[in-house]
């Protein structure tokens, strides 16, 4: 047993005492090196994934963001519907438990009850499907901080909307959002059930309701040592991603500011249709062109392996670029873009067909970096001239700032109630 199986915090009933005792102890926390849980949860990695069990408290970022990304995800966005800041203390308390509870692979509470007309939290559809290498994360909006809940004098510096960008047909039912919750795990219905119970402890405090939420399959993000997957156009997705810890603590984690934010980043959310019908009908060496790969080794144009770099100065016979100039790796790429990067962990996504009997399929992108603005740098530029603009369409989009772990003994964002 672990040592956060002991720890009564687990409990999902945390008096109003324990949460301010548990405020104190995440300053103490935060202090610590913010790659600590992110490192525990490399060694926890088992053969039998669904017996994979990641750590939710912790010293160092939420799990979910540096851990090697999972085969299936939910991500759900909610609106305070509350104005009392004790009910969105209460909610991160209670989510907190829960969640720690359930990344153990455990039921919230029991399923059945003597009582004949209880009504019981835990739906009971994970039950015996072990932890499955569930993660939860869970992100702050830009009203978090707002005058309304007293909390503006911890606003996160960085904390606003994103800008408009030239990618942007965003509808509003995908777009925004208080709060965000994204459940990973190597089942889909241990995914399922973590974000369902979840949103049932925010109905049943009248503090937070759904917004939008996407259910993704198949990642398109590698972490470190796992192969890179591809996404709904056949090609191999995020070969240079961030994978090591030092990059990780350069591009994602915030280490300045105050110190409850430290080890924090910030979550960009965005749902990328794909126009897979258009896609299908091009060659195969056009579909090469747009990315700047070869689709079936993932290797650069002009090159023979995937992990080789590419040579964006190498021209072909005729003398053009052999990565086009407006390759999506080429305006992507760091070198290109001041050395910035930004951590990518997205999922496939289907939503059936849509309204004129099209695949409604795309990319649930989600990434972390300790500043949007570089987001905003990249999405600017791709958006304005990428190849790929013209088979994909950003339709949702939103901006959470993600608080570090929870220390033993604390819940997530516990000091800015202190």
């Amino acid at each position: 047993m672990s040592k956060s199986q002991k720890t009564p915090a687990n409990s999902l009933a945390v008096s109003r005492r324990g949460l301010l005792l548990g405020a104190a102890a995440g300053g103490v926390g935060a202090a610590l090196p913010h790659t600590a849980t992110a490192a525990k949860a490399e060694d926890m990695v088992k053969p039998d994934p669904m017996e994979t069990e990641y750590p939710f408290y912790g010293t160092g970022g939420q799990a979910g963001i540096a851990t090697p990304p999972q085969r299936h995800a939910m991500f759900m966005s909610f609106d305070l519907t509350t104005d009392k800041r004790g009910d969105l203390q209460v909610l991160l308390a209670r989510w907190s438990a829960a969640i720690g509870l359930m990344m153990r692979g455990k039921a919230i509470s029991a399923v059945e009850s003597d009582h004949e007309y209880a009504v019981k939290l835990e739906t009971g559809e994970a039950l015996d499907l072990g932890p499955a290498g569930l993660t939860v994360t869970v992100g702050l909006g830009p009203r978090v901080f707002g005058p309304e809940y007293g909390l503006a004098a911890h606003r996160p510096p960085l904390m606003r909307p994103l800008k408009a960008l030239p990618s942007d047909a965003l509808h509003p039912e995908w777009t925004g959002g208080d709060l965000s919750l994204q459940a990973c795990a190597e089942d889909p219905q241990v995914a399922y059930h973590a974000i369902r119970v979840l949103s049932r402890i925010a109905k049943r405090l009248n503090a937070a309701s759904v917004r939008w939420t996407v259910m993704g399959f198949g990642r398109a993000s590698a972490g470190k040592g796992q192969v890179t997957p591809r996404n709904l156009f056949g090609f191999r997705d995020g070969t240079r991603n961030i994978r090591e810890p030092a990059a990780m603590a350069r591009h994602v984690w915030l280490n300045d500011g105050p110190e409850w934010q430290r080890g924090g980043t910030y979550q960009v959310a965005r749902k990328i249709e794909m126009h897979i019908e258009n896609w299908d009908t091009d060659q195969v060496s056009d579909q090469n062109a747009v990315f700047g790969r070869h689709k079936a080794t993932g290797a650069p144009l002009g090159s023979k392996a995937e992990f080789d770099t590419p040579d964006f100065a190498k021209r072909d016979a005729d003398g053009n670029p052999m990565i086009p100039v407006n390759a999506h790796i080429r305006l992507a790429a760091r070198e290109h873009n001041d050395g910035t990067q930004i951590l990518r962990r997205s999922y496939n996504y289907t939503d059936g067909l849509n309204d004129v009997a099209r695949l409604d399929a795309g990319l649930l992108f989600i990434s972390y970096q300790n500043d949007p603005a570089n987001f905003e740098a990249l999405q600017t530029k791709l958006g304005a001239a990428d190849a790929l603009n013209e088979y994909i369409t950003h339709v949702g989009s939103a901006l959470f700032f993600v608080p570090p772990a929870a220390p033993e003994g604390s819940y997530l964002g516990a000091p800015l109630f202190a």
